[in-house]
């Protein structure tokens, strides 16, 4: 094998690897709007990563800083056995975890933690909301009781996938819903639902329409524990879905935590695809 050296010019590879990561969110139904915008947010800093080759395969790799803590992060790797190499300049500059983002499976790094996943499926035409479910939107009263409770659940999200500790958790919170909602309940785009059952609120939605070209991203569609195991799990995904096309959009997508298995075999189940997934270990 050829040592591996750095690069100075990125072209040969960077046209490789964004054509592969097009293949990737294609092969997963992106439509081509979609597909590009989302090679977008993965290319995000590009010019500022490292590219290395042996001749054979590449490996771009990259630092960044994430709630106080220095994070290497590996971008692409087709170099057989070029997994060392990369985990060893991460640490070099710094890094204290290593993280990647994958299309396609684990490959190399299934011994990576999953830390979170991106999943999206085609919406309905008119989805058709169960039997006995009703939604209606949420109020301005019942807002700050709904946000408490959301922000709870995101910091125990993060914590239980494992990637921060409870403090840094709290400080992703406030920074994520800071960005996301910041006129709260009034921000445009974004819509809060209570889902009703036998005259109770059995749970929310959270929704942003226009997020990526014809996609509504679910930020919550939160069953509430006491009525979980009676099948309104799938009932939430239809009121995504419906909640979409009240939008104008064409596609649902939602994320979920590593170590949420009970969502995740939700997801399978009712066929949303992985667009990315997320993996990190600790150095």
């Amino acid at each position: 094998m050829n040592e591996i050296e750095i690069v100075a010019d990125q072209g040969e590879w960077r046209g490789g690897f964004e054509e592969r990561v097009l293949a990737g969110y294609r092969a997963a139904g992106c439509s081509e709007p979609l597909a590009q915008a989302l090679l977008e947010r993965a290319v995000k800093g590009i010019d500022a990563w490292t590219v290395a080759t042996d001749g054979t395969g590449w490996i771009a790799v990259g630092v960044t800083e994430d709630n106080g803590a220095t994070v290497g992060r590996i971008h692409d790797l087709t170099l057989p056995q070029g997994r060392e190499w990369a985990e060893r300049w991460c640490v070099q500059h710094g890094a204290q975890r290593v993280e990647v983002r994958l299309t396609g499976g684990a490959g190399a790094f299934a011994d990576y933690p999953v830390r979170g996943q991106n999943r999206m499926r085609a919406a309905a035409e008119q989805p058709e909301l169960p039997a006995g479910l009703t939604v209606r939107r949420l109020t301005e009263e019942e807002y700050p009781g709904w946000y408490a409770g959301e922000e709870a659940a995101y910091i125990a999200d993060i914590v239980r996938a494992g990637a921060l500790t409870p403090e840094q958790a709290k400080e992703k919170s406030d920074q994520d819903f800071a960005r996301h909602l910041p006129q709260g309940y009034l921000t445009p785009g974004h819509a809060f639902y209570a889902m009703e059952a036998d005259g109770q609120v059995i749970g929310t939605g959270w929704v942003s329409h226009g997020f990526l070209p014809g996609v509504t991203f679910g930020f919550s569609l939160e069953v509430y524990e006491e009525h979980r195991g009676k099948g309104y799990g799938r009932a939430a995904m239809t009121v995504g879905e419906w909640a979409t096309r009240q939008g104008g959009d064409e596609a649902l997508m939602l994320n979920v935590f590593g170590g949420n298995e009970v969502a995740m075999g939700l997801y399978d189940s009712t066929g949303f695809a992985v667009l990315d997934e997320y993996r990190s270990i600790e150095l």
